[in-house]
């Protein structure tokens, strides 16, 4: 059965961070027949949605009706600095993210993430513009400038922007496999290596801990 995965959208969201992760788990699995994840896009209400340079999304979902996931991602932006403060934001992701098997933070989406509370005592990255921010919202976080990927196990972020791409496969490399990731990004024709856990690219965070 396809895992659902709930990507947040916000005024003021980062194109790439919701669009780059949207694209790996909308079309893995499919040069095989299958989709492995069902996608699907939620906000604060169904109406528009402008993104970051104007660019206006409908989400399918508001945080009323939308269905439970597997997976939720929380991408960033200059939106998330208004939606960190937000009652609703927050309690939205803390209730979906209780309830995920994994939750991807992409670029500031961190903020958000930090501010909810859910990074207390691991480790994360974001955009290398925010890595201040960062550690002043989330201060019982260990702060990784260096990382692209951070994987906690059950919440992992990405540093900014496109970096959400690569944690995106590194999640669908986790639950499907190498071989799956790499074939997903053959097809968008992206140029991505997979990283074994390093301590630079790629973070576990027992090893960030250590």
């Amino acid at each position: 059965m396809a895992r659902r995965v709930a990507v947040l959208l916000f005024d003021e969201v980062e194109v790439m961070d919701f669009a780059g992760p949207f694209e790996v788990f909308a079309v893995s699995g499919q040069c095989g027949g299958e989709a492995l994840f069902d996608v699907f896009t939620v906000a604060r209400e169904t109406g528009p949605v402008l993104a970051r340079n104007g660019l206006s999304i409908n989400p399918d979902f508001g945080f009323a009706d939308a269905p439970e996931a597997e997976i939720l991602v929380v991408p960033g932006g200059y939106g998330t600095r208004r939606e960190m403060h937000d009652a609703a934001t927050l309690a939205f992701v803390q209730a979906h993210a209780a309830r995920a098997e994994r939750v991807l933070s992409v670029c500031t989406g961190a903020l958000i993430l930090g501010r909810a509370g859910l990074l207390d005592g691991l480790s994360a990255t974001t955009h290398r513009g925010a890595l201040h921010e960062l550690r002043e919202h989330a201060p019982a976080t260990t702060v990784l400038d260096a990382a692209r990927v951070v994987d906690n196990g059950h919440i992992v972020l990405s540093a900014g922007i496109s970096a959400g791409i690569d944690a995106a496969l590194h999640l669908v490399a986790d639950l499907h496999g190498v071989e799956q990731a790499a074939e997903t990004a053959a097809y968008m024709e992206y140029d991505w290596r997979h990283r074994s856990v390093d301590g630079t690219a790629v973070v576990k965070a027992q090893r960030a801990a250590g």
